[in-house]
């Protein structure tokens, strides 16, 4: 008897073979960094948030300790607290609407478009009140917002925007990168990003000079210079051990995004070729856009998601779902009054999304494994195509 094949593994995130890849480089700037037993701060993160703001095209960058403090830090330099109002959306990381609640302000959800995923401009007028002080639009799996009717809704009503780009470094809107799309934006360098740190560790991008010093004063306590306090701010600092590795990522990460890109072309065309089209929906980058595939997102029936995971999963590939439980309905965030069937975008989105590997060291015949397996599941079962007229306001 032969013996049976074991199926190729395709797991969800393979940050090893990254380092592999760029395993001497990494070595040397880690060394350095040791022996120098410069740790917080210092030369290292100068130059990387130098280096940052040269890549997004912002005039300023300031490194931080995480994207959740990335989110927090401009909107306490804006002066946002108590009694105010920060617009958002109820399909993103926690982090969106935490930070807006630890500085004592209101998150006001709107819903999304049901293809990109991101905030409708369309609905964020009518969510203005006279305490609304500001806009966050995540640009969500790597693809920007609207931000051109956003910053006119904005610009008529004197708000700010602060962008989430915690997913979306090197993205694009009309030819302008993500970090320079508003008053602030916010990126995170968790290791799962597309331009990840060796643990937590973010930034803010802004053209403002003002902010910028507010956002780098903030960081350090609101110390400025030593032992001199003009506000209350905390620690953020960013390590110089993360700036290091992130420095010599940074010089890798336009070929990495064009790998991603060319994965998601991949199993775009492999998809379609299963005639897969019919029970899936897959992401599409709009005209205008710079999509850099975060995550490679699709849409499939509420009813068989557990069932596909199940199965993707018995086959050695390898899924997760962002996010199972839309912002609204958080428990935590309770005493907002929000209902189920408030937000149904983001509810069916919710409900229905599956992110498949997303990495650019996919071989093909790893994506080949995942597009026959997915093939395999759906030829199995008794579904009936998907109903696209659901997910349309």
């Amino acid at each position: 008897m032969s013996k049976q094949t074991e199926p190729l593994a395709v797991p969800a995130l393979d940050l090893k073979a990254q380092y592999q890849s760029i395993r001497d480089e990494i070595d040397a700037v880690v060394r350095e960094v040791i022996e120098s037993q410069y740790f917080i701060l210092g030369p290292e993160v100068s130059n990387f948030e130098t280096e940052a703001a040269d890549y997004c095209r912002a005039k300023h960058a300031i490194g931080c300790a995480s994207g959740s403090d990335a989110l927090l830090l401009p909107l306490m330099a804006l002066g946002i607290g108590n009694g105010d109002e920060v617009i958002t959306s109820p399909y993103s990381f926690f982090a969106t609407a935490g930070a807006i609640w630890r500085t004592g302000a209101k998150p006001v959800f709107v819903d999304i478009e049901p293809d990109s995923y991101n905030i409708d401009p369309a609905k964020i007028e009518a969510a203005i009140t006279p305490r609304t002080k500001s806009i966050i639009p995540v640009h969500l799996y790597g693809q920007t917002a609207e931000m051109d009717p956003i910053n006119e809704i904005a610009a008529k009503h004197g708000l700010s925007v602060i962008e989430d780009a915690a997913q979306a470094i090197g993205s694009a809107y009309h030819g302008r990168r993500a970090g320079t799309l508003g008053n602030a934006a916010a990126f995170s360098f968790y290791p799962s990003k597309n331009l990840g740190g060796f643990g937590d560790a973010g930034m803010v991008t802004s053209d403002d000079p003002a902010l910028s010093k507010s956002v780098a004063r903030l960081r350090v306590h609101g110390m400025e210079p030593k032992y001199h306090h003009h506000e209350v701010g905390f620690n953020s600092r960013l390590d110089a051990l993360q700036a290091a590795v992130l420095r010599v990522k940074l010089r890798h990460l336009d070929a990495w995004t064009e790998g991603r890109r060319t994965v998601a072309s991949k199993y775009t065309t492999l998809f379609k070729e299963e005639g897969l089209e019919d029970f899936i929906t897959l992401p599409e980058e709009r005209e205008g856009n710079y999509h850099v595939f975060n995550q490679f997102v699709i849409r499939v029936p509420a009813v068989v998601r557990d069932d596909l995971r199940n199965y993707l999963a018995q086959n050695k590939i390898g899924s997760e779902i962002y996010y199972p439980i839309p912002l609204h309905l958080q428990l935590c965030f309770a005493s907002l009054g929000h209902e189920p069937g408030d937000f149904p975008l983001a509810e069916a989105a919710a409900n229905e999304t599956i992110a498949l590997p997303m990495y650019p060291e996919l071989t093909d015949a790893m994506l080949s494994h995942v597009s026959e397996t997915m093939a395999q599941f759906f030829a199995s079962k008794q579904i009936l195509p998907l109903d696209r007229k659901r997910n349309v306001a």
